[in-house]
């Protein structure tokens, strides 16, 4: 099986699905590019891995002309090695010299979490373009990715079963509880664009758009919107990213159920949702706090008593 076969059919029965499937498609693409698309895919070897993983790493980000990330070189080698697996387990491919995935990846940086304040959320709040606004309260209200707040269709949100149900990251089933006040973000926008949920209104009249007239919310819409919003609202280190940091410590700390947390964040593993441990860790300290406060003054009436 070639490299473009392999490709073309992973994308048809799987990378089409994923929540980020334009990424998907991307890397696709960098693959074929990079191994050529009549190489077979049991013929790539660890030695070639490692030499795609060079390559990738000298690669930049087209907006700040920085070295792309350890973990966007990551995700090219951890999509080879989706294209390994499927081709052995689902098309009976067989692999002689299969490479050693783990020696492959690259070291990450441990995640930081980052809690927005009261009088961050107040500030963001002011500058928030109106249009805009309901994506941002959806993200606050949920926790969802950036990709699947901005990607949301019509045809995953069921007001019946008061669910809506898509795919997410890797491909997984996500649902997400329609509350009251996911209802009073959605249930405004019914008639704003017949498939995508949140969108935006165009300010000129230029690439094909009407000025007035609505459209979907794109990536690199947002994320200028976000940079504009951050810098009125003079917000500092904080990443669109954080928002979801920024629910999942809040709902851990009203909760304290690590598991609980992990399902509202479509976690496939719990070791990734224990970065919020922190979390329950203030809440030792400060029963332990109490505990001790009480018992200084039981002793002290003891005291008084005797």
């Amino acid at each position: 099986m070639t490299l473009d076969d392999a490709a073309g059919r992973y994308w048809h029965e799987a990378g089409q699905h994923h929540a980020n499937a334009e990424n998907t498609e991307r890397d696709l693409a960098r693959l074929i590019d990079y191994f050529g698309a009549a190489r077979p895919i049991n013929t790539i070897t660890g030695d070639d891995v490692a030499k795609l993983v060079a390559w990738r790493r000298g690669h930049r980000v087209a907006a700040t002309g920085r070295l792309i990330a350890a973990g966007t070189v990551n995700c090219t080698v951890k999509l080879l090695r989706q294209l390994f697996t499927r081709a052995k387990e689902v098309w009976g491919v067989r692999f002689d010299r299969e490479p050693i995935w783990r020696k492959h990846m690259l070291p990450e940086p441990k995640e930081r979490v980052r809690e927005l304040h009261e009088d961050e959320a107040e500030r963001l709040d002011a500058a928030m373009r109106d249009d805009y606004a309901p994506l941002f309260d959806f993200v606050r209200a949920t926790g969802q990715r950036k990709t699947e707040c901005f990607t949301l269709r019509w045809s995953e949100v069921n007001w019946e079963t008061r669910q809506i149900k898509r795919k997410g990251k890797g491909g997984r089933d996500i649902m997400v509880p329609i509350t009251d006040m996911i209802r009073e973000i959605l249930w405004p926008l019914r008639g704003h664009h017949s498939d995508r949920v949140f969108t935006y209104v165009a300010e000129g009249t230029r690439n094909g758009r009407v000025k007035g007239q609505r459209y979907p919310i794109t990536k690199n819409g947002l994320n200028a919107c976000w940079r504009r919003i951050r810098a009125a609202a003079d917000v500092a280190d904080f990443r669109f990213h954080d928002f979801r940091h920024d629910f999942a410590t809040k709902l851990l700390r009203e909760t304290g159920n690590l598991k609980l947390v992990q399902r509202a964040l479509n976690h496939a593993d719990i070791k990734t949702t224990a970065r919020y441990a922190h979390v329950l860790d203030e809440d030792v300290a400060m029963a332990l706090d109490r505990v001790q406060k009480s018992r200084k003054k039981s002793r002290s009436v003891k005291l008084k008593v005797s």
